[in-house]
């Protein structure tokens, strides 16, 4: 991947807000994932009778002081001084996936922003097992949606077009078996995620995917793959796309999805609210600010981590890479009626 490195925390760079590109109008979006920000304290033995039991224990064992919602609170007073254009979650907002989980979930949103201004895409542990739109997800549902989509019981891929970039949210969520946590898109969104790459590629805009889980063959275990990312790969080939951001992993990655000839830039970031020491592990976002610059997109990706000896978040890393622009087809209006609304769907993959 053509990264240059800017500067990075403690070598005389600034540890407090990241840096702009400079020259002309850009668009800033903050990518966030897995805070698994939900506390099980007083949850009912009778809601643990099957895979739940498992991830509870493991709640019991460590997750519980592993996640810190202390650092969130640090995260929330960091985003409103850096001030992204919008927000990408990508998933794991709960543990188990409990409806009171949904609750707290849902609280917690409208403190992080408006959901003109926050998309969110689930994750394997909001779909820890099979239940209720109504009692889950239907709490999210405008962060869920796209921009002209009834989002009652969910469809995806959703679709935000903010100025010159496009944003596309696609479920990977889907319940697995104990000792899995796998994800599936499924032929059907797939199909509509084709159509939407080529119809926001013909206007030119700077299509950046959303999704839970890793689409880069061997960056995460077997028991944790998307099950179907050659076919992904697959319609990113023939239709492109500039950026594409994930979470599951709880590690911070940047790789790169090789997709026919051509290559896509991948970026993974780590629990948003992890609490340990591991830099590679520990709770960070990541600011990208883009640019059009000549024929290119200007991308500079800004990594925010928690600071335990400053409590709060700082710059830890900036580097620039440049995306190819594609031109607009002039053919093709412009105008939202072009996109198709998506049908309603159960929130199951397909």
């Amino acid at each position: 991947m053509p990264f240059v490195k800017l500067n990075s925390a403690g070598e005389g760079g600034d540890s407090d807000t990241p840096q702009g590109l400079g020259g002309g109008s850009s668009f800033v979006l903050a990518h966030l994932s897995d805070p698994h920000l939900s506390s099980l304290s007083g949850v009912r033995f009778a809601a643990l009778c099957n895979k739940r039991l498992l991830g509870y224990l493991s709640w019991l064992r460590s997750r519980r002081r592993i996640h810190s919602p202390h650092i969130l609170d640090a995260l929330l007073s960091d985003l409103a001084e850096t001030a992204p254009d919008h927000v990408g979650l990508t998933g794991d907002l709960t543990h188990l996936g409990l409806p009171d989980e949904f609750r707290q979930a849902a609280t917690w949103l409208n403190r992080l922003g408006s959901p003109e201004r926050v998309m969110v895409v689930p994750g394997n542990h909001d779909t820890y097992v099979a239940a209720p739109w109504q009692k889950t997800f239907s709490a999210w549902a405008p962060y869920l949606a796209g921009d002209d989509e009834d989002f009652v019981t969910g469809a995806y891929p959703s679709l935000r077009v903010r100025g010159s970039a496009a944003l596309i949210g696609l479920s990977s969520a889907r319940p697995s078996m104990p000792f899995l946590a796998v994800g599936t898109l499924g032929r059907r969104q797939l199909a509509r995620f084709e159509e939407l790459l080529e119809q926001t590629g013909r206007r030119g805009l700077l299509r950046i995917v959303l999704i839970h889980h890793s689409p880069v063959p061997g960056s995460i275990a077997w028991r944790k793959r998307l099950t179907d990312a050659r076919l992904f790969a697959e319609v990113i080939a023939r239709q492109g796309a500039e950026l594409i951001l994930h979470g599951h992993a709880h590690v911070s990655m940047a790789r790169e999805l090789v997709a026919g000839v051509g290559k896509v830039p991948v970026f993974g970031v780590p629990s948003a609210s992890d609490s340990g020491s591991n830099p590679h592990r520990s709770a960070c976002y990541n600011l990208y600010r883009f640019e059009r610059r000549a024929g290119a997109w200007a991308l500079v990706v800004t990594v925010r981590a928690y600071s335990q000896v400053e409590k709060r978040f700082v710059t830890a890393q900036e580097k620039e890479l440049f995306l190819p622009d594609r031109a607009p087809d002039n053919s093709f209006p412009l105008g939202s009626d072009d996109f198709p609304r998506q049908k309603n769907a159960t929130g199951k993959n397909s």
